[in-house]
């Protein structure tokens, strides 16, 4: 029998995504389901077995080799499990125990939703072809993942590249992970939203107080809606800056809903990284936008478990 496939879940707070994914990153089988996110945690872990019982309802089952799991986080790889902080019920749940009680024998990889992102990115997507990336996810939160000598580098524990915690402002607002500064706490869609708030900007007749809304005001000239775009570029550039000094990355990729936003943000963020990225071998990174969309979840759990597992089935396309 042909053992071509990964089987693949993206876990998020809104939604729990499951896919078959070939060798070529297509989707064959998908499945989804709510996330029950303000229920006890055996209810989110059934909605989980509920996406995995259809997908391994078809013949294609028997054709998948490895499962892949991108979930929220924090994760822990090493241990199995997760303490997403938008599902409260699961707090080092073991979610890789629990996939494994339903796939059988087959391997299960866990890694965090931002490394999911830039296992798809760099497999399919905007850093295909770079040896050294970063990936970046701006959302409700800031999240990231690393590529390194070609390969994803996950780290110990699965969270390796989670940018958005690094500290880029020594006396700034606390953040609920406990630190101070942090990339997330500026760049994150609702504290951009929260600082514009906070500097005048008022909202059109609908009420919309989303980073949507402010980049809209922002791409009418609207100087507080700008400025606090400014502020969150600052923060991506400083973060990403820092990163490329450590580890010597050549293209950052930016996806997540605020990278919606487009020019609104890549233009300052440009402009802001040519203060930070100054060092000669820094001098020449490029931030690109994401390219793989809402499949990235899965299509980057996928890759993880292919490669963790070494499937030689999955190769580039050309």
């Amino acid at each position: 029998m042909q053992t071509d496939l990964s089987a693949a879940l993206d876990i998020g707070g809104t939604k729990i995504a499951g896919a078959l994914v070939d060798a070529h990153g297509r989707l064959l089988v998908r499945a989804a389901r709510p996330t029950p996110a303000d229920q006890d945690g055996a209810t989110v872990m059934r909605a989980v077995a509920e996406v995995v019982r259809e997908l391994a309802a078809g013949p294609d089952w028997a054709r998948v080799a490895a499962v892949g799991i991108g979930s929220a986080g924090p994760v822990d790889a090493q241990a199995g499990t997760v303490s997403p902080v938008n599902i409260p019920g699961w707090r080092a749940f073991p979610l890789v125990a629990g996939v494994r009680a339903l796939v059988g024998d087959r391997p299960v990889v866990l890694v965090g939703d931002g490394v999911a992102m830039t296992a798809a990115e760099h497999w399919q997507g905007a850093a295909r072809g770079h040896a050294n990336a970063l990936c970046m996810v701006v959302s409700t939160g800031v999240g990231g993942g690393l590529v390194l000598n070609g390969r994803l580098h996950p780290g110990p524990t699965g969270n390796a590249g989670h940018i958005g915690h690094i500290s880029v402002d020594l006396d700034g607002d606390p953040c609920p992970c406990g630190a101070r500064g942090c990339v997330e706490r500026i760049a994150s869609g609702p504290n951009i939203a929260r600082r514009a708030l906070a500097n005048g900007w008022l909202p059109g007749p609908d009420g919309d107080v989303s980073a949507a809304a402010v980049a809209a005001s922002a791409r009418a000239g609207d100087p507080v809606a700008v400025r606090s775009f400014e502020r969150a570029a600052q923060a991506l550039a400083a973060g990403i800056a820092a990163t490329a000094t450590l580890v010597e990355i050549d293209i950052a990729v930016i996806g997540g809903g605020v990278a919606g936003a487009g020019e609104v943000l890549f233009a300052p963020l440009r402009a802001a990284l040519r203060d930070y990225a100054t060092l000669s071998f820094t001098a020449g990174l490029t931030i690109v936008p994401a390219r793989m969309g809402t499949d990235a979840g899965v299509v980057g759990a996928a890759a993880a478990a292919a490669q963790q597992s070494r499937l030689d089935a999955f190769v580039p396309t050309p």
